[in-house]
C-alpha cells in the first residue's frame, strides 16, 4: 500500500532538506524513510534507489540556482553581473550546503544536458558578453569562472579561511576584482592582437 502523501517530488524536497542538514554525502532511502516514519520498502514505489534520489536533488538544486542567478543578474553586465551570480552561487552554497553539494553530483550525459547545467552555462556566457571575449577564450572563461567561484564557495564552508586575520569577504570581493580586471584585460589584448 502506497503511504498517502508521499510523491516523488515531495520526497526529493524532503531528500533536499535532509541534504542541508546532514550532508548531501549522507542522504539515503533508510534516512528519507526514517523522516517519514514508513518503511524503506515503501518508498520503493516512488523512487528506484538512493542514487536516483540523489540525482532528483541534484536537478532540484541546479534549477534553484539558476533561477537565483537569473534574478540576480537582471539587468545588469560585466562586472556588476559577475559580481551578481557570484554572490547568488555564495549565498546558495550557504544557506543550502548539502543542496549545493548535489549540484556536483556527475549525471549521466543525457540527464546531464536536459538540467538546469546547460542554463547556468548559457548565463556565464551571457555575462561574458559583457566582455567582448572570443572562442576559445569564452569556454575558457566560462570553466575558470566555475572553478573560482565553486573553489572559493568549497574552501570557505570548509572553514578554511577561518585561521587567517583577513576577513573571506574582503578576499571574496578581491578575487571579483580580480576576475574582472583580468577579463578586461584578455580582451584588450585580444583586440590588440587583431591590428
Amino acid at each position: 500500500m502506497v503511504r498517502a502523501g508521499l510523491t516523488p517530488d515531495r520526497l526529493t524536497r524532503a531528500g533536499a532538506e535532509l541534504a542541508d542538514e546532514v550532508g548531501f554525502e549522507h542522504v539515503t532511502l533508510s534516512a528519507l524513510a526514517r523522516r517519514f516514519d514508513v518503511k524503506v520498502a515503501s518508498l520503493y514505489s516512488h523512487l528506484k534507489n538512493s542514487h536516483e534520489l540523489k540525482t532528483r536533488i541534484a536537478l532540484l538544486a541546479l534549477e534553484e540556482l539558476a533561477d537565483r542567478v537569473a534574478d540576480a543578474v537582471a539587468g545588469r553586465a560585466a562586472k556588476d553581473a559577475l559580481a551578481a551570480t557570484a554572490e547568488a552561487y555564495r549565498d546558495y552554497a550557504r544557506e543550502h550546503p548539502g543542496r549545493y553539494d548535489a549540484t556536483r553530483l556527475r549525471l549521466d550525459p543525457e540527464t546531464a544536458a536536459a538540467s538546469a547545467g546547460v542554463r547556468h552555462s548559457q548565463m556565464t556566457r551571457a555575462i561574458l558578453r559583457g566582455y567582448d571575449l572570443a572562442e576559445p577564450d569564452q569556454t575558457h572563461a566560462v570553466r575558470m569562472l566555475g572553478a573560482v567561484f565553486h573553489g572559493y564557495v568549497s574552501l570557505e564552508l570548509a572553514g578554511g579561511f577561518s585561521h587567517t586575520p583577513v576577513d573571506a569577504r574582503e578576499s571574496w570581493d578581491w578575487v571579483l576584482d580580480s576576475l574582472d580586471v583580468m577579463l578586461r584585460t584578455r580582451r584588450k589584448d585580444a583586440t590588440q592582437g587583431e591590428q
